[in-house]
């Protein structure tokens, strides 16, 4: 599990654990030449994610830090992949493999305002991205959010390493299923139709721990 850019076919199918996967990543967030190094096209990814006011984030499937640095220091990440978590840590980054994140410092159950799952349930099965949302719900706080992100049409099409398309609807069963009621949910940057034609249009929903 990991963030995604439009990272093209994915040379070994479902695996995101190496270093491999980890170049794709840090490629697709690096300036690009002409027009895309002077347009900086991450600025409305950028300013949704802070608009979003989420405030202390556990970012889980940090990959290399993208959404991390966009929250200006107020996120933990957490990664599968070591040498992203490496690549996230060298930008100054807080992040953590996943096995090493329970014995950190910022594994205190009910600390964070909000867990974010920014392109990482498409890489798994519904029943696999319920799990992995219950798995970190002891550390966020009794009225933080759940904020899910994932890719539409195109951009699910993009890598191979997705599993499973995962349009509002079915991320609104994987959050049910693991005890998170759905607020709302909105198409970004772009309405809902686009996403069928442009890779980076994303399915955004948000939620909160059901009261038992």
């Amino acid at each position: 599990m990991s963030e995604t850019g439009d990272v093209g076919d994915a040379g070994d199918v479902g695996d995101t654990t190496g270093p491999e996967y980890t170049r794709r990543l840090a490629a697709a967030t690096q300036p690009r030449r002409g027009w895309r190094r002077w347009a900086d096209p991450q600025r409305p990814y950028r300013w949704n994610i802070r608009r979003l006011g989420m405030g202390r984030v556990l970012d889980i499937g940090c990959g290399v830090g993208r959404n991390l640095a966009h929250l200006d220091g107020n996120g933990v990440g957490v990664d599968h992949n070591p040498a992203s978590v490496a690549a996230a840590r060298s930008l100054g980054l807080v992040a953590y493999v996943t096995a090493d994140f329970a014995s950190s410092v910022d594994a205190v159950p009910a600390s964070f305002d909000s867990l974010l799952f920014a392109h990482v349930l498409e890489h798994m099965t519904p029943a696999e991205a319920t799990a992995l949302v219950q798995q970190y719900l002891c550390f966020l706080r009794p009225t933080g959010r759940v904020v899910v992100i994932c890719p539409q049409e195109r951009g699910q099409r993009t890598d191979a390493t997705h599993v499973t398309f995962m349009p509002r609807e079915l991320i609104g069963s994987v959050l049910q299923d693991a005890a998170v009621r759905v607020e709302r949910h909105l198409s970004f940057p772009f309405p809902r139709f686009v996403g069928r034609l442009f890779t980076h249009n994303e399915t955004i929903v948000i939620g909160r721990p059901s009261v038992s």
